[in-house]
């Protein structure tokens, strides 16, 4: 049988059996828009809660500055004492015993008498100059301290000489002869007496006093 337009109704038949389809899959489309991205409808009741991987733990708690070991605290020092810097090294201990913080120029007018000679006809004292050590020798028994080569100075026949001990048996100074002298030296050679001398005419010691040191 033929319709308006020419269409039969066989023709009809298979057009809306095509009709259906388009319409049923316009319908599913819209069904999977409306889901929400990543799930499935049909094992979205049915799926496990995901685990972590075999491998993977637990975020660790992060470490900051604060928790790191605290350095080596340095010990106090003890009260009373000096602090050290590292690496520098602590003061000697001063030497024992005083020590000079002057040094005495040569004595113009003292000199060590060590021996008696007559050589040359006359009179003579060997000497060697020298100066004192630290303190003074009235009065700290300071040393003298003789320097230079031994030489001799004449001394006059009428020289005034004093003498202490051990010369004489006294502390304080006793007039005594040349001869006196002499005898002395002879018997008792290089013990380096210190006296104060002044010369006379000629170049020749006319006054000799012992100075005395305890």
């Amino acid at each position: 049988m033929r319709g308006r337009g020419g269409i039969t109704e066989a023709h009809r038949r298979p057009l809306a059996v095509l009709t259906l389809c388009a319409a049923l899959t316009l319908t599913a489309c819209k069904a999977d828009d409306s889901a929400p991205p990543g799930t499935d409808e049909t094992s979205s009741t049915s799926a496990a809660p995901v685990t972590p991987a075999a491998g993977a733990s637990a975020a660790a708690p992060t470490v900051t500055a604060s928790a790191a070991r605290p350095s080596t605290v340095s010990k106090p020092t003890p009260a009373g004492s000096p602090a050290t810097a590292p690496g520098e090294k602590e003061p000697k201990p001063p030497a024992p015993g005083a020590t000079c913080d002057h040094k005495m120029p040569i004595s113009p007018d003292e000199i060590a008498v060590n021996r008696y000679t007559p050589e040359g006809g006359f009179h003579s004292l060997i000497v060697k100059h020298g100066n004192w050590g630290c303190g003074t020798p009235d009065t700290d028994g300071a040393p003298f301290e003789t320097v230079g080569v031994e030489t001799f100075i004449p001394i006059a026949e009428d020289a005034k000489i004093t003498a202490v001990t051990p010369v004489v048996e006294s502390t304080e100074n006793k007039q005594i002869t040349l001869q006196q002298l002499i005898d002395w030296l002879v018997a008792h050679p290089n013990q380096g007496l210190v006296f104060r001398y002044h010369l006379g005419p000629g170049a020749k010691i006319d006054t000799l006093d012992q100075v005395f040191t305890p």
